[in-house]
């Protein structure tokens, strides 16, 4: 197993992406850690992976709270003394809308949760990461952060920024053996992508099924990707096997973006 002895905190991990990506990385071997503002849906997936045979820590954590992401990173360090692999998958999708309708408080809640709350646990995490001349930290980003997407400015400008943090973090943290990466996931399906083609189809007068059909036809698999595509990308980052690996920008996108 990639991850056997590894333990691996991932934000987010109530639903979608960051739920697979935490059934995998126990699947994988990892004592897994599930951080997000929702324990219900946290304690779901950490009931699934315990009836696995997996370890699981639930940690009600707002990502947006320097406080809150402190006392993750001590709950992890009290509990196994170590943090291997950091995984910052929470984020909003923020307005649709053009930008001069964007109400400013939408536009800060979106950059809080999906670039400063990055910055605070990767803070919160590197301290003993450092010490221990180890670890692996995984950001996911978007596409939408290398390609328009109609009325999503805040979005995109947040998951851009994410591309800049990852490359200068992977820099500053290389001597210490810690390795940085970004993945970026191109249509993932599910309830987010759905609600998407909704806004997409309702600003320009069609049908979000076409909409969707469009977005099929553009990436040469011809389909969107899933969360197990992402969570699987994911694993090889966090896991030995890529230890050559820093400063990438992984697309998991069946090809829609090859940049």
């Amino acid at each position: 197993m990639k991850l056997n002895g590894k333990v691996v905190v991932v934000t987010g991990a109530g639903r979608g992406i960051g739920q697979e990506i935490a059934l995998t990385g126990a699947g994988e071997g990892a004592s897994m850690v599930l951080a997000a503002r929702s324990i219900g849906a946290l304690q779901e997936v950490a009931n699934q992976i315990e009836a696995n045979g997996g370890e699981a820590l639930v940690v009600e954590t707002d990502v947006t709270d320097p406080d809150a992401v402190a006392a993750l990173a001590d709950q992890v360090l009290s509990r196994w003394g170590q943090v291997d692999v950091l995984v910052n998958n929470s984020g909003i999708g923020g307005p649709s809308a053009p930008l001069w309708e964007v109400r400013s408080e939408d536009w800060e809640e979106t950059f809080a949760v999906n670039v400063t709350g990055v910055y605070l646990c990767c803070q919160a995490v590197l301290p003993s990461m450092i010490e221990r001349q180890s670890g692996s930290i995984i950001n996911i980003g978007s596409i939408t952060g290398k390609r328009p997407l109609l009325n999503r400015t805040p979005y995109a400008a947040s998951k851009a920024a994410l591309i800049g943090l990852t490359r200068t973090l992977a820099v500053e943290t290389g001597p210490h053996q810690i390795r940085v990466n970004l993945v970026s996931p191109g249509f993932v399906a599910g309830e987010r992508i759905e609600w998407v083609f909704e806004q997409q189809a309702a600003s320009q007068g069609r049908e979000a099924d076409d909409v969707r059909a469009d977005a099929e036809k553009m990436a040469p698999l011809r389909r969107l990707v899933t969360a197990a595509d992402v969570a699987r990308t994911v694993a090889f980052l966090a896991s030995d096997e890529s230890a050559g690996i820093t400063g990438a920008d992984v697309n998991v996108t069946a090809g829609l973006v090859m940049y």
